[in-house]
C-alpha cells in the first residue's frame, strides 16, 4: 500500500501527489489522484472548499510542508485567471469523458465482431468431422472479411479483448493466431491472396487437437512422454481432417503441418530446417509462439504480452525468422494491449488498444479508486501528456488495483479503426 497521509490543503506545495477526498464529478482534474504540477492547481483546490486532501508520499516529488512552514510561507504568486482555469479544466474534462465514451464505443463495436468471430470458428470446428467442405466455406467467408477490412481501412487500432470463456481457448487462440499473423503478413507488404492464405491456414492450423482426447488437453499436471507424443503429432492429424476438404487450399496445408517447425531443425513434428520450412509457415510458428506463451500450461505460467515479446525475441533467435519476430514487435508497440503499466502520473494503468500509426501512444484504461469501474478513464496518451514509466507484472498490483483493472489471463486480439 502506499505510504499516505491527511494534511491541510495549506500545506500542500507543487511536487505533492495527492488524492482528493471529493467525488470525481465535483471537481475540475481529470484524476481524482494526480501529481501537483503548478501552483494554480493548489489554489484550485482550496476554491472546491475542502480543508484536507491525501498526500501519496512515496509518489511525491516533494515532501509535506510542516503546518509551521506553512504558516510562515510567503503566499505564492499565481499569475492565471482561477475562473478561466477551472472553466478550462472542467471543459477538457467534460471533452475528454465524451472521448472515453466514444473509445468505449468503439472497443464494444470491435468487441462483438471478435464474438461473431469466435462463434463462427465454433461452429465450423463443429461442422469439420461430418461437413469439412461447408467447415472450409465458413472459414474462407470468414477470412476473406477480415481482409477486406484489413486492405482498405485506415487508421486501423488493435484493441484487447475479453478473456476466454471456459471451453473456448481454442476458438480464441485460433482466431488469434489468424488476425495477427494476417496483420503481419500486411505489414510485410505480402499480397492479398498470401494475406488470406495465411489467415487461413492459421485459423485452421489447430486442427489436429480435435483428435486429441479431451482429458490429454485439460490436464492440469504435466504430461506423460506418451501423452507429450501423442500431442506433438497434431500437425499431421490436422492435416489428414483437412484433406476431407478438397476445397481447402493446398497452398496454406504447409501452415497446418508445420506450425511448430524451427529454423533451426529443433521443432516438430518433423524437425525440418529452414530452406525447408516456408514463409507462411514460418510467419504462424513464430505467432503461435508468441501466443502461446501468454498463456498457460502444464508446465509455466503466462507471462504478460510485454515480457512475451521480450522472452520471444531473446531466446528464440535461432528458431524463428527474426525479421518476422522483429515486424511483430514493431506492429504490437512497445506496450502490447494487456500491458500492466505505471504512468509519470504514478498511477496504475492497463493498455486497451493501440494504434497502428502511434505505437509509442496507447490508449489505456486507468486505475482511480474514487471513479467508479465501470466508468473507470480510457485515456489516450497522446492527448493527456502522460507517459508510461514502466511495465509491471499483474501479480504485482495491490489487490484492489488487481480486481479494478482486471488483467487478462487469456490475452487476445482484435482489429478496428478510429472513427
Amino acid at each position: 500500500m502506499p505510504n499516505s497521509c491527511k494534511i491541510a490543503v495549506k500545506q500542500l506545495q507543487v511536487g505533492n501527489f495527492i488524492r482528493l477526498p471529493v467525488s470525481w464529478k465535483d471537481h475540475p482534474f481529470l484524476f481524482s489522484s494526480f501529481k501537483i504540477r503548478q501552483q494554480a492547481q493548489i489554489e484550485l483546490i482550496k476554491n472546491l472548499g475542502i480543508e484536507h486532501v491525501f498526500v501519496i508520499l512515496d509518489r511525491s516529488d516533494t515532501a509535506v510542508l510542516t503546518p509551521e512552514d506553512a504558516r510562515s510561507r510567503k503566499q505564492p504568486i499565481v499569475d492565471s485567471n482561477l475562473d478561466k482555469l477551472s472553466e478550462d479544466l472542467r471543459k477538457q474534462k467534460a471533452e475528454s469523458i465524451e472521448a472515453h465514451k466514444s473509445l468505449r464505443r468503439q472497443l464494444q463495436k470491435t468487441e462483438q465482431h471478435f464474438d461473431r468471430s469466435v462463434a463462427m470458428i465454433r461452429s465450423l470446428m463443429g461442422k469439420l468431422r461430418n461437413r469439412p467442405l461447408n467447415a472450409v466455406n465458413d472459414g474462407k467467408e470468414l477470412i476473406h472479411n477480415i481482409c477486406e477490412q484489413l486492405l482498405t481501412s485506415d487508421k486501423l487500432v488493435l484493441h484487447l479483448m475479453p478473456d476466454a470463456k471456459d471451453d473456448d481457448g481454442i476458438y480464441y487462440h485460433s482466431l488469434n493466431v489468424s488476425v495477427l499473423s494476417m496483420l503481419i503478413a500486411k505489414e510485410l507488404n505480402w499480397t492479398r491472396n498470401e494475406i488470406e492464405l495465411i489467415g487461413i491456414g492459421a485459423l485452421f492450423h489447430d486442427t489436429g487437437k480435435l483428435k486429441v482426447p479431451t482429458q490429454i488437453l485439460r490436464k492440469t499436471s504435466p504430461l506423460s512422454q506418451a501423452e507429450q507424443n501423442f500431442v506433438s503429432q497434431h500437425p499431421m492429424m490436422g492435416v489428414d481432417l483437412l484433406k476431407l476438404a478438397d476445397n481447402f487450399p493446398s497452398e496454406a496445408l504447409p501452415v497446418i503441418l508445420n506450425h511448430h517447425e524451427f529454423l533451426d531443425g529443433s521443432g516438430s513434428p518433423k524437425g525440418l530446417k529452414e530452406a525447408q520450412i516456408d514463409k507462411l509457415s514460418q510467419l504462424v510458428a513464430a505467432v503461435n509462439t508468441y501466443d502461446n506463451l501468454c498463456h498457460s500450461d502444464n508446465n509455466r505460467k503466462a507471462r504478460t504480452p510485454y515480457s512475451a515479446l521480450g522472452y520471444l525475441y531473446k531466446h528464440y533467435q535461432t528458431q524463428l525468422n527474426p525479421q518476422m519476430v522483429g515486424r511483430m514487435v514493431k506492429m504490437l508497440g512497445i506496450y502490447p494491449p494487456g500491458s500492466i503499466v505505471e504512468l509519470s502520473s504514478g498511477q496504475y494503468a492497463m493498455v486497451m488498444s493501440v494504434n497502428m500509426s502511434q505505437l509509442l501512444l496507447p490508449r489505456i484504461l486507468v486505475y482511480d479508486a474514487l471513479v467508479p469501474k465501470e466508468q473507470a478513464p480510457i485515456i489516450e496518451l497522446a492527448q493527456e501528456g502522460i507517459t508510461i514509466v514502466r511495465c509491471l507484472p499483474p501479480a504485482g498490483l495491490p489487490e484492489k488495483v488487481f480486481k479494478y483493472l482486471n488483467p487478462r489471463e487469456r490475452v487476445s486480439y482484435y482489429f478496428g479503426t478510429d472513427s
